[in-house]
C-alpha cells in the first residue's frame, strides 16, 4: 500500500518526513495587525512549518442574538454571546493580504480555516496553498465540498466527531474533488486535559481511514504533542501567542515562542528516535564495546594446569572470551603459561 501523503507549498507531509508543525494564530492578534505580523515572525524563527489563520466575520459564523442558544455557559468565555466573542476574536479581512505578503517575505507558508464560502473565495484570491476545516465545522458537509472544489490540500480536525461523522467529512471532501487530505485527532476543549486525548486513537485512525493523520493539541504543554509523533502523527498543530498573559480569547492555552521552538525541536527528535527496526550495534556504541564483560584469568597458571572455577572470572573490560563460554572453559587445560589478570583466548586452551 502506498504511504499517504499531502504536499503544502512544496513540503511533503507523510510518515517518511519530519512532523509538520502548524502555529495556529487564531485570535491571538488581539485586535492589532502588528501583533499578527510579529506572531508570523516568531513562528518562523521557532522553526514552525506553517502559520494558520481563521477567516470569518461574526455574521458569517453566527447570528447577532443574546438568546440562550447563543450564550456561552461555562469555560473561558462564560456568559458571552457567540457574536460578541467572534466580533472580538475575528481577523479583519483586509489584514489577510498583508499577512500573506509578510509570511512570504519571511519564508513561512500561511493558510487558513474558512468558515463559509465567502471566506474561501477571499483565500483563493490570495492563492492560499491549503485549507483547514475546524472541528466545529467538520459536520458542515456543504462547506467541506466547497473547499474541496478548490483542488487544494485539506486538513480536517475531528474534535467532537464520532467515527461516522469523520467518515462523512472524508467522503464529502473526496467527492468534492480533494485529492490530498489529512485528518487531525482533536479534543475541542480550551484547554483540554491530556487524558482526554486518547492518543492510541491516532494509530487506529491511520489504519481505519488510510490518510495522513496528525494532532490538533489544546493541552497546556508539549507532552501530548510529542507523544503523538511516536504514535504516527505527521502533523502537529498548536495555538501560538507572543504572551500567554496577553488577555486575548485564546492566549491562555497557547504556546509562547520558546515553547514553540521546543515543540519543533522535540517533535523532530521524537521522529528521528523512532527510526526503524534495528537490532544491530549502533554507531554511538562502537567505542564502548570494549567495556562489556568477558572472562579473565584471576591467577598465574602454568602449561598443562586445569582451569577451575576460581581461575577465571567475568569482569569488565571485554577483551576476553564472552561469559557464555565460562562452563566450557572449566576443566580445560592451559597450553601456555598465563599471567594473572590476562584475558582468556582460544589460543590458551
Amino acid at each position: 500500500m502506498t504511504e499517504p501523503k499531502i504536499v503544502i507549498a512544496g513540503r511533503e507531509i507523510s510518515q517518511d518526513q519530519p512532523p509538520y508543525i502548524i502555529a495556529e494564530l487564531s485570535a491571538n492578534h488581539n485586535g492589532k495587525l502588528e501583533t499578527a505580523l510579529k506572531i508570523i515572525d516568531e513562528a518562523a524563527k521557532a522553526g514552525a512549518d506553517a502559520v494558520k489563520l481563521q477567516t470569518y466575520r461574526p455574521d458569517t459564523i453566527t447570528l447577532d442574538s443574546d438568546a440562550e442558544d447563543f450564550r456561552i455557559k461555562g469555560g473561558l468565555w462564560d456568559g458571552r454571546t457567540l457574536y460578541e466573542l467572534y466580533e472580538e476574536a475575528h481577523m479583519p479581512w483586509d489584514w489577510h493580504k498583508p499577512l500573506f505578503d509578510h509570511a512570504s517575505k519571511v519564508g513561512i507558508p500561511v493558510f487558513s480555516s474558512p468558515f463559509d464560502s465567502t471566506a474561501v473565495d477571499l483565500l483563493e484570491d490570495l492563492n492560499a496553498p491549503a485549507y483547514k476545516i475546524a472541528s466545529f465545522e467538520a459536520v458542515d458537509l456543504p462547506l467541506i465540498r466547497y473547499v474541496a472544489g478548490t483542488g487544494k490540500p485539506m486538513i480536517i480536525s475531528t474534535g467532537m466527531a464520532n467515527a461516522e461523522e469523520i467518515e462523512e467529512a472524508i467522503a464529502a471532501a473526496q467527492e468534492g474533488g480533494c485529492k490530498e487530505l489529512a485528518i487531525l485527532q482533536c479534543v475541542s476543549g480550551y484547554p483540554a486535559p491530556a487524558e482526554d486525548y486518547n492518543l492510541r486513537t491516532i494509530t487506529d485512525m491511520i489504519e481505519r481511514f488510510g490518510l495522513v493523520t496528525g494532532l490538533s493539541d489544546h493541552t497546556l504543554d508539549n507532552t501530548t504533542a510529542i507523544a503523538s509523533v511516536v504514535l504516527g502523527a505527521s502533523i502537529v498543530e498548536k495555538h501560538f501567542t507572543l504572551d500567554r498573559l496577553g488577555g486575548g480569547p485564546d492566549d491562555s492555552f497557547s504556546l509562547e515562542p520558546t515553547e514553540l521552538a521546543e515543540l519543533c525541536q522535540s517533535c523532530s527528535a521524537a521522529k528521528r528516535a523512532l527510526g526503524r527496526v534495528n537490532y544491530g550495534r549502533k554507531s554511538s556504541e562502537e567505542g564502548n564495546v570494549q567495556f562489556r564483560r568477558s572472562l579473565y584469568f584471576t591467577k598465574n597458571m602454568s602449561v598443562g594446569e586445569e582451569i577451575t572455577a576460581d581461575c577465571i572470572k567475568s569482569v569488565r573490560p571485554g577483551f576476553g572470551l564472552a561469559p557464555k563460554f565460562l562452563d566450557k572453559l572449566i576443566g580445560k587445560k592451559i597450553k601456555r603459561n598465563i599471567q594473572k589478570n590476562s584475558p582468556t583466548t582460544v589460543d590458551d586452551l
